[in-house]
């Protein structure tokens, strides 16, 4: 894609939602750190229902580790890979408590060191709670960033490296809430809305719909 397209891009996803964000609901880093782990191969919406009965009762780490692994799948049972999950938020939260005061840190290498927490997850944190450019790439992404042409890549690192490269730095803060909502809403996986995408006269995709699918 063209620099200029790039640019009209994002200039457009900017002019529908100036102050993009998580769909994911947290009050603090620590429970949006717990919302991004539990949002693996899960959806937003089905995290906030889990997290709105677990962060009542339990919004910090030493909080969650009185709960225990077992107390704490009761309240996520109903998200996918829970027993994993569980192990590791119990985990994470034992490392925060005895390496950061149980706070999070700011840091790629000190969040990745955290168990089930990868670099899709740090991104996230480091971008939504630290204000740094970085662009998490999820499923969402990576099949808006193929389609469009916008940074075509065969794995998600490929796809967030060029991501970095052809983004303008004054989107950047803003480009990985503005392409998951586009790719979560318009740029679906099966019957892609084009007819009322923003940037359709953009995207290089060949085989867009000449319909709006219902």
């Amino acid at each position: 894609m063209k620099r200029l397209d790039v640019i009209e891009l994002f200039r457009r996803l900017r002019e529908l939602d100036p102050e993009p964000t998580t769909e994911l609901e947290y009050r603090t880093p620590f429970e949006l750190l717990v919302s991004v782990i539990l949002s693996a191969q899960a959806t937003d919406a089905g995290v906030n229902k889990a997290t709105a009965r677990l962060f009542p009762v339990a919004d910090t780490p030493q909080k969650i580790l009185r709960l225990g692994e077992r107390g704490l799948k009761k309240y996520i049972a109903t998200i996918g890979l829970y027993n994993a999950k569980a192990k590791n938020i119990i985990a994470m939260c034992r490392m925060l408590i005895e390496r950061h005061h149980g706070e999070v840190p700011r840091t790629r290498e000190e969040l990745e060191a955290l168990p089930g927490v990868g670099r899709k997850t740090a991104n996230v944190i480091l971008n939504t709670v630290f204000g740094e450019p970085t662009i998490a790439v999820d499923t969402h992404i990576f099949r808006v960033c193929n389609r469009t042409g916008l940074a075509p890549g065969r794995t998600v690192r490929e796809v967030e490296d060029k991501l970095l490269r052809v983004v303008p730095d004054e989107f950047k803060l803003g480009a990985h809430h503005w392409l998951i909502l586009h790719g979560r809403y318009v740029c679906v996986a099966r019957n892609p809305k084009c007819p009322q995408c923003p940037i359709r006269d953009l995207c290089a995709y060949t085989h867009k719909t000449k319909a709006t699918q219902k």
